[in-house]
């Protein structure tokens, strides 16, 4: 199956090792290969992935918990800052 990441948002998180890090979320999509018109056509897998910026990946739960993958930094969305 192919899949394709389309950009949702991106967000800064502190990290329990006292870190700044920049968390992007991205949409997983596959190819519908259901319509054969000759275009590309992609449908959302429903599953959201979450990156830091450097690729690594991050494990976010439903209760909104967040760790780097593979460490035991916990990870928390930094409150959002008016411009």
């Amino acid at each position: 199956m192919d899949l394709r990441l389309q950009f949702l948002e991106s967000f800064r998180a502190q990290g329990s090792d006292g870190g700044s890090y920049k968390v992007f979320a991205y949409e997983r999509l596959a190819r519908d290969e259901s319509i054969a018109d000759g275009l590309e056509r992609w449908e959302s897998t429903g599953v959201v992935e979450y990156r830091l910026e450097d690729g690594r990946l991050v494990d976010a739960r439903g209760d909104g918990a967040m760790h780097i993958a593979g460490s035991p930094v916990a990870l928390t969305r930094a409150a959002a800052t008016a411009t």
